[in-house]
């Protein structure tokens, strides 16, 4: 969707919380707890009135059945009003860019004026279910043939095998529709362009450089929100996934992780489990002026894009952006700043090449012309989801904290940024410097 400039979309700010490895330092927190944090953060950064929040959508992909509507407890958890209605929303790992740009479509249906998007995951206490043959052994029980006699309940114990009470179903890794994970899928396209290990542990190894020396000249500050742990006390400021001994050398020396004899990709170079949350605020620029705020950037535009998951799984950044970019009205070229997500070095780099590609650009997207050339110079230079982490509801919050405060201190008029996720759906939005 291309912008109403009479009235824009601003981005006030955004922030996240740290982001932790799973089983780290955000173990015992549950992903609602997480998102308070970044909430919080964001009414105490930006100096809002709660009350003035008209809505609050955050993105999960792993959702708790406890809290389904994660939203709602995060905004609940955080303090706001409960008259502010909440929903959350999932579309795989670009969660967080779609509650972002389904608040754009609110606001510019002048259904709200003021929203509170983001995303949130807690990737160290997935829900594991229970054997079928046990959920239906309980449920029959107590739900839906439910035996009165003694006899009866022995009758459907009978059916059950001593395995079925212990063995649980294993989180499916795969993608539903094609069977392949995201790894495998990722090794295929490796293969297929011709991206060596060697390039991808090159790529990795850049991520980490450029995340730990951002972290260690302080300026991931200006979108970190601290937390203080309850229980241990514990005051977590930083991100504890970059590794300053992340060498190319040491990367080589990773088994693969997928394609076991042939493969490519590692360990080293994908992105790992993560827990984490970001927000952003959002207002109608008029809204913004009439309460003295300065917003950070604006929204140019948006789009979503949908591939082959087979062959394109991964390659959703280079669809949405070459439609954002048409929105827009601008090139590639005008492009300065761009924070790209990285799931894997062989994905990113897939699709730096396909935007690159003249022939990829005629034939699947109807171009003259290739979209333009990736400038690495441009490209995550505070590192990316290799390094960070990648909590898969919460990466698109990053990557738009990051967006903006990059083109303010670097003077850049418009930024991007970009994702893949499961099941072949990409997302880019483009950001025009307020300032």
């Amino acid at each position: 969707m291309s912008v109403n400039h009479h009235d824009r979309v601003a981005v006030v700010d955004a922030c996240r919380t740290p982001f932790m490895r799973s089983g780290t330092a955000f173990y015992d927190l549950m992903a609602w707890e997480l998102g308070c944090y970044a909430v919080k953060g964001l009414i105490v950064r930006t100096g809002i009135e709660p009350s003035l929040v008209d809505y609050v959508m955050m993105g999960t992909v792993m959702a708790d059945i406890a809290t389904t509507n994660v939203a709602r407890e995060i905004m609940l958890g955080a303090g706001l009003p409960g008259t502010i209605p909440a929903h959350t929303c999932t579309a795989a790992c670009v969660s967080a860019n779609i509650a972002v740009t389904s608040a754009c479509d609110m606001i510019h249906a002048g259904q709200v004026e003021t929203v509170i998007a983001g995303g949130v995951e807690s990737l160290s206490d997935p829900a594991i279910k229970i054997s079928k043959r046990y959920r239906r052994f309980i449920l029959d029980l107590t739900m839906f043939k439910r035996p009165k006699t003694l006899s009866g309940k022995m009758k459907l114990l009978r059916k059950m095998k001593l395995k079925d009470f212990f063995v649980p179903e294993k989180p499916a890794i795969a993608e539903y529709s094609t069977g392949l994970s995201m790894g495998a899928n990722a090794d295929r396209l490796a293969r297929r362009l011709g991206i060596t290990r060697e390039d991808q542990d090159e790529y990795a190894a850049r991520s980490h450089r450029l995340a730990v020396e951002a972290i260690q000249k302080g300026i991931m500050k200006k979108e970190v929100i601290p937390v203080v742990v309850p229980h241990t006390g514990q005051v977590v400021t930083d991100d504890n996934g970059p590794r300053a001994d992340a060498s190319t050398e040491k990367l080589a020396l990773v088994k693969p992780a997928f394609e076991k004899r042939y493969g490519t990709v590692t360990a080293g170079n994908s992105s790992f489990l993560t827990d984490g949350a970001s927000a952003v605020l959002l207002m109608k620029e008029s809204k913004a002026k009439s309460l003295g705020l300065k917003p950070k950037a604006f929204i140019r535009a948006y789009a979503q894009a949908g591939s082959n998951p087979w062959e394109e799984l991964l390659l959703g950044p280079a669809f949405s952006s070459a439609r954002a970019l048409k929105k827009a009205g601008i090139g590639l070229a005008d492009i300065k700043v761009l924070e790209i997500h990285e799931a894997f070095a062989a994905q990113i780099l897939a699709n730096i090449r396909y935007m690159e590609s003249e022939k990829w650009s005629r034939e699947s997207l109807g171009l003259a012309a290739p979209m333009g050339r990736i400038d690495l110079e441009l490209l995550n230079t505070r590192g990316g989801s290799l390094s960070l982490g990648h909590p898969f509801g919460a990466t698109g919050g990053r990557l738009i904290a990051s967006c903006c405060n990059r083109m303010q201190e670097e003077n850049a008029q418009f930024g991007l940024i970009a994702g893949c996720g499961a099941g072949a759906v990409g997302n880019t939005i483009i950001l025009e410097n307020a300032q």
